[in-house]
């Protein structure tokens, strides 16, 4: 049999479509870091939310979120109460006894968000995806939204550029995978349009705030201790990514060699041997029958596919049959 040349699209199918699935499912340091990271935030927040609740009915009692609910029900120019998740707490920091430093007391005050994009900075303004595209990884990966694959580490891949320390640039393509993302996750197009990753983590993180539309109208008092609490959760976030960030990056750092000794390969074999000593059991039947999408792609799904490009007419009866199957599928 003769031997098969290799050429760039073979290359990047066993790069992309084999290598680095494996090394993304071998056990390592970080990757292990990042399990753990993401197992402990979910139980932390639910934690760090009920001491939220805590402060925000000492500020805002339960008799006078009733009592303004009255109120807006009975007058019609009343707008007053609404459910938020997000809030700005703060406490006074007292100055040490230093006679330089007499003028020391300071409000010290964060934003936090509990909402799936929340930021993780304390800054209002500063809404990101990166928590929940580590969060949910699992469940981005592979999905396509609108004909466009989904991938989380789309961010990380593309502020890690070739590897030189320099990110690339924006582009068309880093665009419409994040767009992607946020259409699974629900991230986009307001409370209406989200699915129900974001809906159902969003719902479990909502109270009945009394004030204006923004949170920032609604400065929250809270002791030291209770705000340092809440930092150890935002914080926490920001370890998830981190750890997402530092387990990615191997895993580029290791694609980034396998793509330059692939490209050495003259025939598909020997990259084949390669994914062999590393441990991946895949023959040249498994590539050239993928796609570059990693879909396998047999004799009988061509001829299936031609199939439906004749004979298109459909009787009365096939289209109501047709018409109750997609129906049925639907519920």
């Amino acid at each position: 049999m003769a031997r098969v040349r290799n050429n760039q699209g073979h290359r990047n199918k066993t790069l992309n479509i084999f290598m680095r699935p494996f090394l993304e499912q071998e056990n390592t340091q970080e990757r292990e870091a990042f399990l753990q990271a993401r197992e402990t935030i979910k139980p932390l927040q639910d934690k760090t939310w009920k001491l939220a609740e805590t402060i925000v009915r000492r500020h805002y009692t339960d008799d006078d979120v009733k009592k303004a609910y009255y109120l807006q029900d009975k007058f019609e120019n009343v707008d007053t109460i609404a459910k938020d998740s997000c809030f700005h707490f703060g406490y006074l920091a007292k100055a040490d006894d230093d006679e330089n430093d007499k003028d020391a007391d300071n409000y010290i005050t964060k934003h936090f968000d509990f909402r799936l994009d929340g930021n993780i900075n304390g800054s209002e303004n500063s809404r990101q995806n990166d928590f929940a595209y580590a969060y949910f990884r699992d469940e981005l990966k592979g999905k396509v939204s609108k004909g466009e694959k989904c991938n989380p580490d789309i961010n990380i891949e593309q502020k890690w550029g070739d590897g030189s320390g320099e990110a690339n640039q924006s582009n068309p393509h880093w665009t419409q995978v994040d767009q992607a993302n946020e259409r699974e996750l629900g991230l986009t197009g307001g409370k209406e349009n989200q699915t129900s990753y974001s809906r159902e983590w969003n719902n479990d993180y909502e109270l009945d705030l009394i004030g204006r539309e923004y949170c920032r109208d609604r400065q929250i008092g809270c002791d030291q201790k209770e705000f340092a609490i809440l930092m150890t959760w935002q914080q926490a976030k920001s370890k998830l990514i981190m750890a997402h960030t530092k387990w990615i990056e191997t895993i580029l750092e290791q694609c980034k060699v396998l793509k330059a000794g692939l490209r050495d390969h003259t025939y598909l074999e020997q990259s084949i041997d390669m994914a062999r000593k590393m441990g991946i059991t895949i023959t040249e039947t498994d590539i050239l029958a993928t796609t570059s999408k990693g879909i396998v792609v047999s004799n009988q799904d061509i001829l299936n596919h031609l199939t439906t490009l004749k004979n298109k007419t459909q009787t009365r009866d096939q289209k109501i049959l047709a018409r109750k199957i997609y129906d049925q599928a639907q519920k």
